[in-house]
């Protein structure tokens, strides 16, 4: 297989960024959509010393790893500050956002047009498979708290560790 480098073009990167705690199916959806458009999709893990997680940035990381293994051109890691700093350091000129209602897309337009303002990087949304309209970690982390069942909405290495985070708690 051929990279863009030896074709001589430039590589097209692209970010999907978020906490990601923990990654659901609707994150995997918009993850795989972007790695069939862009050369390396970037997924940063957003580092929130204010906020207390249920995993650890690390934790993450692993997780996220693990169910994107399959995608070659996908590369991890974490960030802290800007995202608009972390794209210019990886020379990465848009940012991919998954929009579930008209509701996200009220906050992630502002985000886009103050990004796309600091440092000319491009926000592509990109529409929520219907499937996961609803989808978020937070809402996922409650039903599995009261003991819901989310195995149809995180994948199997997810859900083995979200069980057995709540069952230490």
């Amino acid at each position: 297989m051929t990279s863009p480098e030896s074709e001589g073009r430039p590589v097209r990167r692209a970010v999907c960024p978020g906490s990601f705690d923990p990654i659901t199916n609707g994150h995997l959806d918009i993850i795989g959509r972007a790695s069939k458009l862009y050369d390396v999709v970037h997924v940063a893990v957003m580092i929130n010393k204010s906020k207390q997680g249920l995993f650890t940035v690390d934790e993450r990381i692993d997780m996220i790893r693990t169910v994107t293994a399959e995608y070659e051109n996908v590369e991890v890691e974490a960030f802290h500050g800007l995202l608009v700093d972390f794209c210019k350091q990886r020379d990465i000129p848009a940012i991919v956002k998954g929009l579930r209602a008209v509701s996200d897309f009220d906050y992630e337009l502002q985000m886009a047009q103050m990004n796309i303002g600091l440092s000319g990087v491009e926000t592509l949304f990109v529409p929520t498979n219907p499937t996961y309209s609803f989808l978020s970690s937070s809402l996922v982390k409650e039903v599995a708290a009261w003991g819901g069942d989310v195995s149809h909405l995180v994948p199997e290495p997810v859900l083995t560790a979200l069980r057995a985070r709540l069952a230490e708690r």
